[in-house]
């Protein structure tokens, strides 16, 4: 394995790719119920309702901030990593990339920014508007990452030039099947995970016997409704996904004849080492969402027969469950990206030739570097929302500043 700088390098990138995704995906789950939350708080100007859009929005800015690093850290590992898939497709592949570099994530660091430090300086609305523009930005920076995916899986679009893929239609690229259906997927799964988050630090506080102004029975309710909502959808349009599988991408610019792929093809066998990883991913990913089926239901009948915010075993196995949509989330992508092997973009260039080339040694430095910091920051992360959500609302980041105790008039004051 030392020896082979390509599986070190495939290898890294299923890590570091694995580990930003759980950012994301809490970070789409968690954002609906801020926003619709902080829409009903202020609508009734109710400020135990507004008390925990804040503990709620305190762990979804930690949980962001990690994002954005791991983020950063993914990115510069496809420009050292992967110069050959940017020199051949970086018109076609990095321009979405681009896109939601410059305008989604920018533009949601900004307004993220005038919600942090707007509470109490704007008006209600207006505090409102800016989440509004967060998660609707939160996901065009999901759709624009997954247009670049669907092009690697389905390329469409473009025309080769000179050894390089030009874009010639945007329609094309925007409207790929296999970027719809991947965010369809991807949306659901994340309200699924983002429903059992919120369900997990609610009944970890019930099972203490804290709950101040009843929040955590409010927020077990709602998040275990969502995950009952979003369940099914997460397995219909997974499985619609599988209508893609065996379909050949159009051959509009082809850089390689029919009898190249067909050589390729049958060089990496029917047996390979990945696709045997993405069978085990895809028994995963099932396994995990029919236990998730099963909580959910349970679920549902302790709350139609008033016992879901007594039960405390109920409560114990919701705190551990937010494992099960992430194991989910990691082996359905796990099970997509092999399924494309031996190919970087399908039909036009081989893992191996997307690939810089680098010494074993290299190799093994790019591994052992990138991986290092990705384990600090799932750690960090891990430990820091842990953490805030066993604080509960009072020491949250975005928990208010106690006010200080007013003096007594009839002490003396004295003056230095």
């Amino acid at each position: 394995m030392l020896e082979d700088p390509l599986l070190l390098a495939r290898l890294q990138f299923a890590l570091t790719a694995g580990t930003h995704y759980m950012f994301v995906a809490l970070t789409l789950g968690l954002a609906p119920f801020i926003l619709f939350g902080q829409l009903r708080a202020t609508i009734a100007r109710d400020e135990a309702r507004m008390r925990a859009v804040r503990f709620w929005g305190g762990l979804y800015l930690v949980n962001y901030g990690m994002g954005v690093l791991s983020g950063l850290v993914m990115e510069l590992q496809l420009a050292t990593n992967w110069s050959g898939l940017n020199d051949m497709f970086g018109y076609a592949f990095s321009a979405p990339l681009a896109v939601e570099t410059m305008a989604a994530f920018f533009i949601e660091s900004t307004f993220l920014g005038l919600w942090i430090f707007g509470w109490d300086r704007m008006s209600r609305w207006s505090h409102l508007a800016c989440f509004v523009i967060v998660t609707a930005t939160a996901y065009a920076s999901a759709y624009w990452v997954l247009v670049a995916n669907g092009f690697l899986k389905n390329p469409v679009g473009f025309e080769m030039r000179d050894g390089e893929a030009v874009l010639t239609d945007s329609g094309a690229l925007l409207s790929n099947p296999s970027t719809l259906l991947a965010f369809g997927h991807i949306v659901t799964s994340a309200l699924l995970l983002g429903g059992l988050a919120v369900a997990a630090v609610s009944a970890y506080h019930l099972a203490r016997g804290h709950d101040p102004g009843g929040m955590f029975r409010r927020g077990i309710t709602s998040g275990l409704t969502v995950t009952a909502v979003a369940i099914m959808p997460v397995a219909a349009v997974g499985g619609t996904q599988y209508s893609l599988f065996g379909n050949e991408p159009p051959t509009s610019g082809q850089s390689l004849s029919a009898a190249e792929i067909a050589r390729i093809e049958q060089d990496y066998g029917s047996g390979g080492a990945a696709r045997v990883v993405g069978d085990i991913g895809h028994a995963l990913m099932t396994m995990c969402w029919m236990i998730i089926a099963v909580v959910a239901a349970v679920g549902l009948v302790l709350w139609l027969v008033n016992r879901l915010h007594r039960l405390r075993w109920f409560h114990w196995v919701l705190v551990f469950s937010p494992f099960l949509p992430y194991i989910a989330s990691v082996s359905g992508w796990v099970f997509r990206e092999t399924g494309r092997q031996p190919w970087t973009v399908t039909h036009h260039l081989t893992t191996a030739d997307a690939m810089t080339q680098m010494s074993p040694g290299m190799a093994v430095l790019s591994f052992s570097l990138f991986t290092a910091a990705f384990a600090v920051l799932a750690t960090v992360t891990y430990w820091l929302l842990v953490r805030f959500a066993r604080r509960g609302p009072e020491g949250g980041p975005l928990a208010p500043r106690p006010e200080p105790p007013e003096s007594d008039p009839q002490l003396p004051v004295h003056r230095f």
